[in-house]
Formats: structure tokens, C-alpha cells, sequence
């Protein structure tokens, strides 16, 4: 799970980030505006948490033009802020949340969580998901199935997880590439390939479980005869 964490180098912020991170999140820092716009152009984020007052640019505009770049990202705000018309300011414009410094690293994690969970971003890790006739044990990283048994590398179980969450929905690779292996050269490409044609031998006793590769364009994971359109 990745976030980005726009704001200041602040005694609050780095608490709240120190704990994301022990929690087992990938969080990027970034400090001012113009960071932040490169952060969003070169890497692929599940939600964002944005400060109102930065250099170059505030966190008000550059969640206006958040909102209009990346639809279905979700955000809020972390900030020292506090009147009535600044909230309000913030909600409208799309934040899921606005948390006014100090915060409780802790309450944060699972405000965060929440969002998460309701926005369809997060699959809980001590539930088994089922896929077609199999069942992933995310926690003990074990595939399930007719005849199948399987332990599952975390890579693996991170990219079906992926897949599973975007059901019915074209990924791009670029997307995929960022996501779970951080860059998208010719090297990784090849790499995120041999781990699609695993999935595919691992699930190949379900003939109803489609992953297809578009040329060009992404990948698209699909359960014939369900959920589709």
C-alpha cells in the first residue's frame, strides 16, 4: 500500500509517517508543491495525505487539481488549520477526511484504514479472498483450490490481489509496474510477465478465471459469469 504524504518535515508528520511505516506502508514525503505534482507524475499512490500550507503551492489548489487529474485517488487533509471555513473548504473540494495537528499517529493509521476499505482500495489481510473455485490465504500467503495447494511468494500474492481488486477493469501496465515493482523499464515488464503466466498455471483449473493481456494497453482480470460489465 502506497501513500503520499505532501506536507512540511514536522515533528507530527514524521510520527505519522514513521508509524505508517511500521505498520508495513510505503510512504513518499514530499515537502513543497513542486515535489509533490513530480511525485504524482512519476509514481502510482493509494491515497494522499496533503498539509494546507506548503512553499510554492497550497495544499487547496493542489488538491483542486488533484481531484480533476486522479478522479478516484482519494485524500485528506493533515493540518494546523483549524477555522470552520477551512474544513469546509477542504470537504468540498473532495477530502475524504481533515485531521487538525496534533494528531494520534494510531487514529490516523485507522482513519486512514477506513478510507481505504470504503473507497475499495484495501483487501483485509487476516481474510481469506476467494477466487473462483480457490481461496487465497493472504496472511500465510496460501492458494487453495481443486487439487491445488500452493505457497505463494509475496509478489505473487500482491499481484493477484491487485488484479482481484481492479476485477473487470483494464490495469495498465505502467500501473501494475509502479505499484508493486516501483519502475516500469523493459527489465521489470519482463518480470511482471512471468509472474502473470504463473497466476495462469495456478489458477488453471478454474476455466471460468481470465487474465488477459492486451496488447499494448494492460492487463484485465476477469471471472466469467461474474461481476462483468
Amino acid at each position: 500500500m502506497c501513500f503520499g504524504f505532501f506536507g512540511q518535515r514536522q515533528c507530527a508528520q514524521l510520527a505519522g509517517i514513521e508509524y505508517l511505516e511500521i505498520k508495513g506502508y510505503v510512504v513518499t514525503l514530499c515537502e513543497d508543491g513542486l515535489a509533490d505534482r513530480n511525485a504524482m507524475s512519476t509514481q502510482v499512490f493509494d491515497i494522499v495525505l496533503l498539509d494546507v500550507v506548503m512553499p510554492k503551492e497550497d495544499g487547496f489548489s493542489f488538491a483542486s487539481d488533484l481531484v480533476k487529474m486522479h478522479q478516484d485517488l482519494p485524500f485528506l487533509f493533515i493540518t494546523a488549520r483549524r477555522l470552520k471555513e477551512d474544513v469546509i473548504k477542504g470537504l468540498r473540494i473532495g477530502a475524504y477526511d481533515y485531521i487538525i495537528k496534533p494528531f494520534d499517529a494510531e487514529q490516523l493509521v485507522v482513519r486512514i484504514e477506513n478510507i481505504l476499505k470504503r473507497n475499495g482500495k484495501m483487501l483485509t489481510a487476516d481474510k481469506p479472498q476467494c477466487i473462483g473455485l480457490f481461496e487465497l490465504d493472504v496472511k500465510n500467503l496460501l492458494l487453495s483450490g481443486p487439487g491445488v495447494k500452493r505457497s505463494f511468494t509475496q509478489r505473487e500474492a500482491d499481484l493477484l490481489l491487485l488484479l482481484l481488486k481492479n476485477q473487470n477493469h483494464l490495469l495498465s501496465r505502467e500501473e501494475i509496474l509502479l505499484r508493486l515493482w516501483k519502475s516500469s523499464d523493459f527489465f521489470t515488464g519482463r518480470s511482471m510477465d512471468v509472474f502473470v503466466s504463473r497466476l495462469r498455471n495456478y489458477l488453471a483449473a478454474d476455466k471460468n478465471i481470465v487474465i488477459e493481456n492486451i496488447r499494448a494497453k494492460g492487463i484485465r482480470f476477469h471471472i466469467n459469469g461474474k461481476n462483468e460489465g
